[in-house]
């Protein structure tokens, strides 16, 4: 298997995208970083929804673009970056986000494309595109962050 493997989904609905974000945190490591990239309303932040389900956390998850970092759970358990409003790479820089990469919390990262150079090369590359009213095609590309066997675990979890 190629450590580049991608692999395309389509959802039918928000509730489809929210499963499949919960299925992908299923399967990732302590310390995963997801790089997520769609314009507006393309679902990155329900596929973000579905993710913080599988770490336990049970109130409504919002785009934190306001406050930039959202940190859920004990420890926490997963950390979610909103870089919608930074302007340039020096505003990424300054938020400190080599200490929200951690090896304990995964890492969801919204508009990560505001970030470039500055992400780790190991991740997985998650790109959002609206096609219909609700219906997104989902991309995923592991860089080396997935076990084998990823993509038929989130094909299921749609089915």
């Amino acid at each position: 298997m190629s450590a580049l493997e991608s692999r395309a989904f389509t959802t039918q609905s928000p509730a489809d995208t929210e499963r499949l974000g919960e299925a992908l945190a299923a399967l990732l490591p302590p310390g995963a970083v997801v790089a997520l990239i769609g314009d507006l309303a393309s679902g990155k932040t329900c596929l973000v929804r579905g993710a913080a389900r599988r770490f336990g956390v049970e109130r409504d998850v919002h785009s934190p673009t306001f406050t930039l970092v959202n940190q859920y759970g004990p420890g926490p358990a997963m950390v979610h970056l909103d870089l919608y409003r930074l302007e340039n790479v020096e505003e990424v820089l300054d938020l400190g986000y080599e200490e929200l990469f951690s090896e304990s919390a995964p890492c969801f990262v919204e508009w990560a494309e505001r970030a470039a150079g500055l992400m780790p090369s190991t991740r997985i590359a998650v790109n959002l595109e609206v096609v219909g009213d609700n219906t997104r095609r989902i991309s995923i590309e592991n860089g080396g962050v997935l076990p084998p066997g990823w993509p038929d675990a989130l094909e299921k979890a749609l089915c």
